[in-house]
């Protein structure tokens, strides 16, 4: 299976990146292919709200930047795995850039699963992230739930957390 990783940490050796390779290595060692898009090293901009993807653009952003890069990336993923450390209640703005730019795509063909991954110092702190997860990526884009993964305070980083995630990657079928 053809996995994209959207890691919207904005810190190369974070938690949330630890929890991302975690998963990446298992996934790898499942006999899956995983592209991580650290979409806080990126130069990708909002959403314009200008709709030439929908009328002239033909399913393509205005928007010259990296979010470019990205889009083969989504048209090719049969699975695509959202990773944040979650400061407010949702997603960083970074990673919340990268999902309204999926727009121009409206919904990627290949693209069936998802799972949500994400990092935090407090367990209070979850909800809006979950709540967008499962409106915007499953239930509009019609997406199976491979499950949903959160690490908080001296979860971050333990070693039975990132053995929970590299299972999770082994696990996929």
């Amino acid at each position: 299976m053809n996995i994209l990783v959207l890691n919207g940490s904005p810190r190369p050796d974070g938690n949330t990146a630890a929890l991302v390779n975690a998963f990446a290595e298992g996934a790898v060692q499942g006999g899956h292919s995983v592209t991580i898009v650290p979409v806080c090293q990126r130069n990708i901009a909002g959403c314009l709200a200008c709709e030439y993807c929908h009328t002239t653009g033909g399913g393509k952003c205005i928007q010259r930047d990296d979010m470019q890069e990205v889009y083969p990336l989504l048209e090719a993923a049969e699975m695509i795995v959202l990773a944040s450390p979650i400061y407010y209640h949702s997603f960083t703005g970074q990673l919340q850039c990268a999902i309204n730019r999926i727009y121009a795509l409206d919904k990627p063909k290949r693209l069936k699963k998802a799972a949500l991954i994400m990092s935090s110092g407090s367990n209070h702190v979850f909800c809006g992230a979950i709540y967008e997860y499962q409106n915007s990526f499953l239930n509009y884009l019609r997406l199976e739930n491979m499950g949903i993964f959160s690490a908080f305070g001296r979860e971050n980083k333990s070693p039975e957390k990132l053995e929970e995630l590299r299972r999770f990657g082994m696990s996929l079928k």
